[in-house]
């Protein structure tokens, strides 16, 4: 069977999730990319889907894959440090903006939440797995 049929776990989805945020972080996606790409990655069931979200961004060294399978990026050890640093400095930017907006035309809902609640929720997942992990060694 291809490798590309088999059936994605959570644990693909999460690593697809941090690198399309690296990739806006960088630069490379606009908020509203990512935001689409990040719905169609939880919404992905194989591994052909989620490779289609990632075609078009570079892989990063660190996470060149290995020549058995696919990759989607790596988060261990101090890429966990560099996903944290991406996600707070893409949070202050959105809060930034939506805090600003408001202040010219009144607060209306809260629209963040949705960029920083899931990014953040799979980065917590991902940090208590590693740790987890690493402390099991």
């Amino acid at each position: 069977m291809p490798e590309t049929t088999l059936r994605a776990a959570d644990s693909d989805r999460a690593t697809v999730a941090e690198v399309l945020g690296t990739a806006m972080k960088d630069g490379r996606l606009t908020v509203e990319e990512y935001d689409e790409r990040l719905a169609a990655a939880y919404a992905a069931r194989t591994h052909a889907d989620l490779a289609v979200l990632t075609a078009d961004l570079p892989v990063p060294r660190a996470a060149a894959a290995p020549a058995g399978g696919p990759t989607y990026g790596s988060c261990g050890g101090g890429d966990l440090r560099n996903a944290w640093r991406g996600y707070a400095t893409v949070a202050l930017v959105v809060w930034a903006v939506y805090l600003m907006s408001s202040l010219a035309g009144g607060f209306g809902y809260p629209w963040p939440v949705w960029v920083v609640g899931p990014w953040g929720a799979v980065l917590l997942a991902r940090t208590l797995g590693t740790r987890g992990a690493l402390a099991r060694r």
